[in-house]
């Protein structure tokens, strides 16, 4: 190599001009440069998310022992710190059963956590570290959500403390059965990747704002994660920090979705082909008391059409107990109305 070119080739190595340099260079062209602003943008958006929320998610694990009795810790899951002192919010199956809990911080440090609440219906649980003046981040609004939005997720798969990967919104409106069989509702589907591990920690929007907790994957699946909106976590985290539970109504009854017949549909004059079947009434409950019987169809609730065991549950989580509701029923070929008050479930 001659000195000219060596001299061409030191400067390329070390970004330097070099004159109008090899026709095969690969540069951006001004043409292309907007683009690259544009992913400059993206990168500092997620930087600066990363490092405002980042040291509020913690790595829980769980006291165990091992041979010869010597202490261990069992890495189950994440969290998300939502108070200075030291209030998390992760999922229920995260801490199910859990005695003696353990959150690892950003720093290093680990704290002496105890369960709050937990709600296996919503898949959600409060537990609280013993510490105070904590980092915590900030419960956003999930309801302003649209598909295609950025999102990030931080948690520990794997143990792999304070990963970060994003993505987007995929689909909002989403529904996920509990392990009870509960169904969730509004569940927000993204592509940020998501493995075992990364439950309980935060879906988080571009200003810093928890807006999930992740609570699901599907294994044979790329990019298709789940989590629950930052506003049924709102909800579910007042209900157990002020009564220790979360309060739902009930009727009392076990019932099924039923097809209906054309004839009755018809008759009846109904949009929905489908009613809720009682199978059975618990002794001493509301629908008992109310003369509910079983082989009834429930077919509105409050002069709402109801098609399906959800929609029923649906409507009690969102109605306060102790107050009467009015269910329609047909019981053979006839259709009346029952109040029936509804109780604690």
């Amino acid at each position: 190599m001659d000195e000219n070119s060596l001299r061409q080739t030191l400067r390329l190595i070390h970004g330097e001009e070099a004159g109008s340099g090899p026709e095969g260079r690969c540069e951006i062209k001004e043409a292309e440069k907007p683009d690259a602003e544009l992913l400059d943008a993206y990168s500092r958006a997620v930087i600066a998310v990363v490092d405002a929320v980042g040291p509020a998610v913690v790595s829980i694990s769980i006291a165990t022992e091992r041979r010869g009795s010597e202490p261990g810790q069992l890495g189950v899951g994440s969290g998300v710190i939502i108070a200075p002192d030291g209030y998390i919010l992760t999922n229920d199956h995260v801490v199910q059963e859990a005695k003696n809990l353990f959150v690892a911080l950003t720093d290093g440090s680990s704290l002496a956590a105890t369960v709050i609440g937990t709600d296996p219906a919503t898949d959600l649980a409060v537990i609280r570290a013993i510490g105070s003046g904590l980092p915590y981040a900030t419960l956003g609004d999930s309801g302003s959500l649209r598909a295609g939005q950025l999102v990030i997720a931080i948690g520990n798969p794997f143990g792999f403390q304070s990963t970060v990967s994003a993505g987007i919104v995929s689909a909002l409106g989403r529904a996920l059965r509990s392990r009870e069989g509960r169904l969730i509702e509004n569940i927000i589907q993204h592509t940020a990747p998501l493995n075992p591990g990364n439950s309980g920690g935060p879906l988080v929007d571009s200003r810093g704002r928890i807006v999930g907790i992740n609570t699901a994957i599907i294994i044979t699946a790329q990019s298709i994660g789940f989590s629950i909106p930052s506003n049924t976590a709102k909800w579910v985290l007042s209900q157990l920090l002020t009564v220790g539970r979360v309060r739902r109504g009930y009727l009392g009854i076990t019932a099924q979705q039923r097809p209906l017949g054309r004839r009755l549909v018809r008759f009846h004059n109904l949009t929905a082909e489908f009613a809720v079947e009682v199978l059975s009434i618990i002794p001493n409950s509301p629908a008992g008391e109310a003369g509910i019987r079983e082989g009834d169809l429930i077919v509105a609730i409050n002069g709402k059409e109801v098609s399906s065991v959800d929609h029923l549950h649906h409507f009690l989580s969102e109605w306060p107990i102790g107050k009467a509701v009015k269910l329609s029923i047909i019981r053979g070929q006839e259709r009346f109305e029952k109040e029936v008050t509804t109780a604690e479930e």
